[in-house]
């Protein structure tokens, strides 16, 4: 009894003698211990179970990861049997389109001097790579002619391969880089490219072509005195509408309308904003803009 009460006495002194014990313990113990865990040849474990142990619970994770995964691959299946990869299900893009410009080189300023060619080259160079597609060999080759004024519409399988209309750059008369190698750079006078963005199945203008045209967004109007417009009088045809989708309209190339600014005033920041019209167009929405319009600054010195 007095042995049992000293020890409900003093219960932390079964705790020191265990310490004493392991502190005793030598690292040639600790190591032989270890190899015991790693592989008890007496019981045969391996890290404390037996082979048969060791089989049972592979076994139960191969079929568990098995199932995992036979279960997403059928998920995915039956995911992709909704889905067509030539027409998106699901489009994040608004009906109306965006628009883009080239050159783009770092940002949506065009700065360059007249005297300096190293100060333009860069622009010029951005818009013949980009028209390289555009050439009218290539275009003859790839594309074919179209009926003008409306909409090549096409139908058959969505699988099947859609045929593009022609775009050659010489419609860019002044702006093709054919004539004048620097598209007007060397002289003051800039070209730039206005294209929409494309949008499978799309019909812009509602039947009408859409156009555009060009201002001086904030500043003094009189800064920009001549914008002429290439192909025609800056519409983007009919015919070159709907777009398919890149898996089907394969040669497909985004027709542009070219605006050459023959008039700006020098020296001078001129921010400008070219916008299209045209039925079911949205051009005014401030928070986007990139919708129906693009804002970029002209800056040209002597």
């Amino acid at each position: 009894e007095n042995k049992h009460e000293e020890k409900v006495q003093d219960p932390d002194r079964g705790k020191d003698e265990t310490k004493a014990e392991m502190g005793s313990k030598t690292w040639a113990d600790l190591a032989g211990e270890m190899k015991i865990f790693l592989w008890n040849p007496e019981e045969r474990t391996c890290l404390g179970r037996t082979a048969k142990s060791w089989g049972l619970i592979l076994l139960f994770y191969f079929v568990f990861y098995t199932c995992l995964a036979g279960m997403f691959a059928f998920c995915m299946y039956v995911m992709l049997l909704t889905l067509s990869p030539y027409t998106p299900r699901f489009r994040d893009r608004v009906s109306p389109p965006g628009v883009m410009i080239r050159p783009y080189l770092n940002g949506f300023t065009i700065a360059f001097n007249v005297s300096q060619p190293n100060t333009w080259q860069p622009y010029v160079d951005n818009m013949h790579r980009f028209l390289a597609a555009y050439d009218d060999k290539v275009q003859e080759e790839k594309n074919i002619e179209c009926v003008s004024g409306q909409y090549f519409i096409q139908g058959g399988d969505d699988s099947e391969e859609k045929k593009a209309c022609q775009f050659k750059r010489s419609l860019l008369q002044n702006c093709s880089g054919i004539e004048d190698p620097t598209f007007g750079y060397s002289k003051g006078q800039p070209c730039i490219l206005l294209k929409m963005n494309r949008i499978i199945g799309y019909r812009p203008g509602a039947g009408v072509p859409v156009s555009v045209d060009c201002k001086v967004q904030k500043g003094n109007e009189s800064h920009l005195r001549s914008v002429d417009f290439y192909p025609g009088n800056g519409t983007f045809d009919l015919m070159y509408y709907p777009y398919y989708g890149k898996f089907t309209h394969v040669n497909y190339t985004s027709p542009l309308v070219a605006m050459h600014f023959t008039d700006v005033e020098k020296n001078h920041l001129v921010l400008i904003q070219c916008s299209l019209n045209g039925k079911g167009i949205i051009n005014d929405l401030n928070s986007d803009r990139f919708l129906g319009r693009i804002i970029f600054t002209l800056s040209i010195g002597k």
